[in-house]
């Protein structure tokens, strides 16, 4: 507070302006928030579930090692039914199988790499797979859709780039969380990444999901150059 003199001599308070304390919005250098998922929304023509994979590939190996191994085995027990002696492999195979004790280690490797091949075929059997399709709901009873997650992504990365003050941003889809980072140049970071946060929640409901993931933002201040 300050005084000065008025032309009769009287004296009169000028005022006094008080900054506040604390960081400037330029000083902030990065925003976050994460959202919740939004409920599910319950589908009117059944369960949208995720999709299965045909999983070609494996079948096919598989189906060709049983067919060589059946081909060996059928062609030895019709070679043995016509009076011919059987494949050398076949005998030394059965004279191992008979003579090598169960804690050997050669026995132990091939019951292991059995058990696991077993294994990697029930655990395909039992998982739908083609993660990278996200199910929809379904608005007829005879039609199920899905969305590739790289497309959402897009549809999401291109959302934010409306935002004003957003210089680049980039989205990776999960099936449960979308994770967005965007550089701003200009505007308050926060500002920024609530308009982020309104635009990206909105647009993630438009996409139709049966299950919309989570919403993650992140919005960093751009770089000085040189």
């Amino acid at each position: 507070m300050s005084e000065s003199q008025g032309p009769e001599g009287t004296t009169q308070r000028l005022p006094v302006i008080e900054k506040e304390t604390g960081p400037e919005p330029l000083d902030q250098s990065a925003s976050a928030a994460d959202q919740e998922p939004p409920p599910a929304l319950e589908d009117e023509h059944g369960r949208a579930g995720r999709f299965w994979s045909a999983r070609r590939i494996p079948a096919a190996l598989t189906a060709l090692v049983l067919f060589v191994g059946a081909g060996f085995f059928l062609y030895d027990i019709a070679s043995v039914r016509a009076d011919r002696a059987g494949m050398r492999w076949r005998r030394e195979l059965a004279h191992q199988l008979a003579t090598r004790p169960l804690d050997d280690t050669w026995v132990l490797l091939g019951a292991g790499v059995a058990a696991a091949l077993g294994l990697w075929l029930l655990v395909l059997a039992v998982t739908p797979g083609l993660r990278s399709v996200l199910a929809m709901r379904r608005t007829h009873p005879d039609v199920r859709a899905g969305l590739d997650r790289d497309l959402a992504a897009l549809v999401l990365r291109d959302r934010a780039m409306e935002i004003s003050g957003v210089q680049s941003a980039r989205v990776r889809m999960g099936r449960r969380r979308a994770d967005v980072r965007a550089v701003s140049h200009f505007r308050d970071l926060d500002d920024v990444r609530a308009d982020l946060d309104v635009t990206l929640a909105d647009a993630i409901m438009g996409l139709g999901l049966a299950r919309p993931p989570s919403l993650s933002v992140r919005v960093r201040r751009a770089g000085r150059k040189g």
